[in-house]
């Protein structure tokens, strides 16, 4: 049994779900609309405020995308209804992150050159400080993405923790070689 496919998803007020003949969906909200085409055997119900998807059989493939696609729904309602957010901080001496238009993130982490990145459509960057980064959207996947990409450029070093990281992560430190 899948716990996570058997759950009902509530829909929130201001969201709509329509879903067609051959499972696609399309989920519309105050944040945007996302869509997205699960398999065809997979049954999806939209029914007084909620959404329950079930499975025809329960052969091991059926299993897995009972609770992948019930989970993919969650996100995509969760994400026009409230939106993603990843909060990337950048840690060293002259590392900083500007906007050179809204479509181009600059960062200047110790490289002889500046990086520059395409910001993917359906996503804002927000920058509070010059050291934070705030990547948000509608869409779970590219949200986690672009944060990945951005975090790619410089990957915190354990000796002296300088890059860029997530806010909630833990980098291990390593200690340096001592003289003797």
């Amino acid at each position: 049994m899948s716990r996570i496919g058997n759950q009902s998803i509530k829909v929130p007020a201001g969201v709509t779900i329509s879903v067609d003949k051959n499972n696609y969906v399309v989920v519309k909200g105050p944040k945007g609309e996302l869509d997205f085409a699960f398999d065809k055997n997979i049954g999806i119900k939209v029914e007084n405020d909620e959404v329950s998807v079930t499975r025809p059989n329960d052969s091991l493939r059926m299993k897995a995308l009972h609770g992948t696609t019930r989970a993919l729904m969650n996100n995509m309602v969760i994400g026009v209804n409230e939106g993603y957010t990843k909060i990337l901080d950048i840690k060293g001496v002259g590392y900083r992150a500007l906007l050179k238009d809204p479509k181009t993130l600059v960062l200047n982490v110790g490289y002889s050159n500046p990086v520059e990145m395409i910001i993917p459509e359906g996503l804002t960057i927000e920058i509070p400080k010059n050291t934070e980064v705030h990547v948000k959207g509608a869409d779970k996947q590219v949200v986690g993405e672009f944060a990945a990409n951005v975090r790619k450029v410089r990957q915190p070093e354990p000796y002296l923790g300088k890059g860029i990281r997530y806010r909630d992560e833990h980098v291990r430190r390593k200690e340096g070689k001592t003289a003797k």
